[in-house]
């Protein structure tokens, strides 16, 4: 089973910025797509971005509500996929988690998906 591995989440003010990184082996960087997913208490788990797995050229997609603030990268001699958040807003505290999928889409099924970072949006 592909191993992902979540970090770089925090407690910052609003208006401030964060990196999520997403470490996961090559192999799965390589052949699966890999997005980004939150859930905060009390809703729903929402996708937030993805990437697909092409090795060449990869598409993403971000969330229209995050767009302009968010994007996805990856880095793929490090291994890792990254969310980028600009101008973080309360309503963006979550936990956040990374996942293999065979296509970016919120509906796919997991893979598999890492433990989680928390990311709380506070003044």
């Amino acid at each position: 089973q592909v191993q992902l591995a979540e970090s770089g989440g925090g407690l910052v003010q609003p208006g401030e910025s964060l990196k999520l990184s997403c470490v996961a082996s090559a192999f799965a960087l390589d052949y699966f797509a890999i997005g980004w997913f939150r859930q905060a208490p009390g809703k729903e788990r929402e996708g937030i971005s993805c990437i697909t797995g092409s090795s060449l050229s990869p598409i993403t997609y971000v969330r229209e509500s995050v767009k302009g603030r968010f994007t996805i990268s990856r880095d793929n001699r490090k291994r890792t996929v990254y969310l980028h958040m600009n101008n973080l807003r309360p309503e963006d505290t979550a936990v956040y988690y990374c996942a293999t999928q065979n296509q970016c889409s919120e509906d796919a099924p997991f893979l598999s998906w890492g433990r989680g970072t928390q990311v709380t949006v506070s003044s």
